[in-house]
């Protein structure tokens, strides 16, 4: 594997030989296997679970890292195709990752949406264009579409507490939140629940449909993997008989780029907080699921947060072993059974 953009990339022998890694890395999370190896880590975006997660884990297999953060330590990057370099940037990346590339056996990529333009970021172009100039391995930490170690740590937290595949069911709910947020990881959350075969439904208020791209491919993985689709408002008709409840705000696609318009539009549906009332119809061992970080009393309340429900920190720690087992995918290595 010389790529790893989307999840729904993977075939599934690809798929399941990396969780089966990420389980024995769990169990054994340290050893050799990136001896002599060099990860650069270029974030174009802040990070607390990503960073710590890919550093951490090539430390623990004996790898090394270096990070680049443009405007914090390194030079501003341009991203954009026949650009006139006469603002703030001094190197564009068409430079800058061939030389990382240089200097290091594997790039991983963290480049979030610029929230602009609509089909802009919905094309994801910035991220593919680096990975295509990139030599050596190369994975996508987030990109404006797609934050697929999110994806893959948040299939490995549903094996982890028996969450079925066929025929679970799984609510993908917006939520509250001061500002627009990117598509990238309500579009992977809900791409992984219908890779694994379950029961989806996309709960939020009238408005806030995903884009009809996002959909679209939706319900392909749908029809492909033997699962189902839908979308409403109805709270209770959403969560009955519902295995995990995952939260995420999105942005509103009738005000994407027009943070003004959006927030007139989101300040309607401030109850869009999830609290335990709304389990009351769901499976009596229901998951709550968020990548973080989740602002806590806007976006869920701190009794579904801090209870029996919430897997959120166990969510956040399969970051960890999933990259870990993509990282000796990726380079070669080899992890003792």
């Amino acid at each position: 594997m010389k790529k790893f953009l989307d999840l729904v990339d993977l075939n599934d022998s690809e798929l399941e030989r990396l969780l089966k890694r990420a389980r024995t890395l769990e169990r054994h999370p340290t050893g050799d296997a990136l001896a002599g190896k060099t990860v650069a880590l270029l974030f174009m975006n802040p990070s607390l679970r990503t960073l710590a997660s890919m550093q951490a884990g090539v430390s623990q297999l004996s790898g090394a890292s270096f990070l680049i953060q443009p405007g914090a330590g390194s030079w501003k990057l341009e991203t954009r195709p026949g650009a006139v370099m006469d603002g703030d940037a001094v190197e564009h990346v068409r430079e800058a990752i061939p030389v990382l590339a240089e200097y290091a056996d594997l790039l991983a990529v963290r480049c979030f949406a610029e929230g602009k333009d609509l089909a802009t970021d919905l094309a994801d172009g910035t991220i593919r264009a680096m990975a295509e100039l990139s030599p050596k391995p190369f994975i996508s930490l987030e990109s404006a579409l797609s934050h697929p170690c999110q994806a893959l740590a948040d299939w490995k937290t549903l094996d982890d507490f028996d969450i079925p595949r066929a025929g679970g069911r799984f609510v993908l709910s917006w939520a509250n939140h001061p500002k627009a947020l990117a598509y990238a990881v309500p579009a992977s959350a809900l791409n992984m629940a219908l890779c694994r075969g379950m029961n989806v439904t996309v709960l939020r208020p009238e408005g806030f449909d995903l884009p009809e791209p996002v959909m679209a491919r939706a319900r392909t993985l749908a029809a492909r993997h033997g699962g189902a689709l839908v979308t409403t408002d109805k709270r209770d008709e959403a969560m009955a008989g519902a295995h995990v409840l995952y939260a995420k705000s999105w942005s509103a696609p009738s005000c994407y780029g027009k943070p003004e318009e959006e927030a007139e539009l989101r300040a309607l549906h401030r109850d869009w907080c999830i609290a335990e009332s709304w389990f009351k119809k769901a499976s009596p061992n229901a998951k709550f699921m968020h990548c973080l970080p989740v602002r806590r009393n806007v976006k869920v309340a701190d009794e579904v947060l801090d209870g029996p429900r919430s897997v959120v920190v166990k969510e956040a720690a399969n970051r960890l072993h999933v990259q870990k087992s993509l990282l000796v995918e990726m380079l070669g290595g080899e992890v003792a059974p």
